[in-house]
């Protein structure tokens, strides 16, 4: 196990990101390895994740245990299928020059060292915080820790947005889903209130991000 970093003295602003969806792809890879390797169809046309995936032979959708199954195996073998969102790891990079950048995934702790791995492989040195459920608290625990001037919280799932509004009020929150063919269909926070904006293209997100971790748009 890791030793805990020291708390921060110095104040930088942080940025503290999803990695999914966010700064690498994953439902797509993973919807091509359910097709090819385990026999099921995944569909999020909808917006229910749970109601996504089909057997192929039967039609019949996943139970509840198959699809945790299938999220295991599919961390557990197929990470290295994992390619980054566009702009990610560049804009991340940059921000390093003016803030910490640290990763808060949902994942479960086993997996904290390689998915600290998989980002290194693609450019990216952070240090990662696995989580489990809603964010807020996960959140909680790393402000506590940097003790940042301000911060800035990404994420593609808006119950994290709602998790951390409500446990961190103060932290700035960017609603952001790097995959185009699910954007469409997930609640966005940002009109729900939990956000405070949305925006799915790393382009664009950068220099919003720069400007409220510069405090010019407070």
């Amino acid at each position: 196990m890791n030793a805990p970093a020291p708390i921060r003295t110095d104040g930088r602003p942080l940025v503290i990101s999803d990695c999914d969806e966010v700064i690498l792809h994953m439902i797509a890879p993973f919807r091509d390895w359910l097709a090819k390797s385990e026999g099921v169809d995944f569909d999020l046309s909808g917006s229910n994740f749970t109601e996504a995936m089909r057997w192929q032979e039967s039609g019949e959708l996943l139970e509840q245990k198959d699809i945790w199954r299938m999220l295991g195996g599919f961390f557990d073998t197929q990470m290295d299928s994992q390619m980054p969102i566009s702009g990610a790891i560049e804009s991340l990079n940059e921000l390093t020059e003016h803030a910490d950048v640290v990763v808060l995934t949902n994942l479960v702790d086993e997996r904290r060292e390689k998915r600290t791995e998989q980002l290194l492989a693609h450019g990216l040195e952070a240090k990662v915080f696995t989580n489990q459920g809603p964010k807020g608290p996960a959140l909680q625990r790393i402000i506590d820790e940097y003790g940042p001037t301000r911060a800035v919280f990404i994420d593609d799932l808006a119950q994290h947005h709602s998790s951390v509004k409500e446990t961190t009020p103060h932290v700035t929150r960017l609603h952001m889903c790097g995959e185009p063919s699910i954007a469409h269909a997930i609640d966005c926070a940002h009109i729900a209130g939990d956000a405070h904006a949305r925006i799915d293209r790393w382009a664009e997100a950068l220099p919003w991000l720069r400007t409220r971790l510069e405090g010019e748009h407070e």
